[in-house]
């Protein structure tokens, strides 16, 4: 364990300095320039026991940032604002970085059809409706909906760090998701902002939305 942890060490110093450089200058968010960058990451740390609620977390995990892409690839399709295609383009990544983690403790893929839309756990189906339906009504609404989004992306995450996650490349995984989603919410309220809009966060509380918006863009 101690030469994997050398190792993913070393890869941090020298090869995520490299690939943050050369990131897509489109996004808001700081993403590493090689696709599998991040993956690869992974694969540096121990392969350790799997308890059930880590299990159920990967599986709904992998669907919630499903959700994330499907309504932000919809609302840019209604909208065509850059936003929604920029940050679907990164919420493909997260789907990877989960995929990558359910293929190392051979999980079954919740999202393996990968029809877009289309959720295997019913509260994430009536989810993706209601804010798809409401996402549709105007582009103010539409970016109330992606910093909702975040929101709730970043309370399960948290929620499965505290409670639930304590293998490494899981810890790993969530802990750079959260700074993705942390990023992302960022970016919705700053684009309100230009709309003329003061995002008010509609499940974090008001100590927690302060504390992200007031602090700088975050590198993975």
């Amino acid at each position: 364990m101690l030469n994997a942890m050398k190792t993913l060490f070393l890869y941090i110093l020298i090869v995520l300095p490299l690939s943050i450089i050369s990131c897509n200058s489109k996004n808001d968010e700081i993403i590493p320039a090689t696709e599998n960058a991040f993956i690869r990451m992974i694969d540096l740390l121990p392969l350790e026991p799997l308890n059930d609620a880590e299990k159920y977390s990967l599986l709904f995990m992998r669907e919630e940032e499903k959700l994330a892409r499907d309504v932000y690839d919809y609302l840019y399709l209604k909208w065509s604002l850059q936003i929604f295609d920029n940050i679907s383009t990164s919420e493909q990544t997260h789907m990877d970085a989960i995929l990558e983690l359910l293929n190392r403790y051979e999980l079954e893929d919740p999202a393996k059809q990968d029809e877009s839309g289309s959720f295997v756990n019913s509260d994430l189906q009536e989810l993706y409706t209601d804010l798809s339906k409401v996402g549709a009504t105007s582009i103010v609404d539409a970016l109330k909906v992606g910093a909702a989004i975040e929101e709730i992306d970043i309370l399960d995450l948290k929620k499965a760090l505290d409670a639930n996650v304590d293998n490494q490349d899981i810890t790993m995984v969530y802990e750079n998701l959260m700074k993705g989603s942390r990023n992302h919410l960022r970016s919705f309220v700053k684009t309100l902002g230009n709309q003329g809009v003061i995002y008010q966060p509609q499940y974090l509380t008001k100590e927690e939305y302060d504390a992200i918006i007031n602090s700088e863009m975050e590198r993975r």
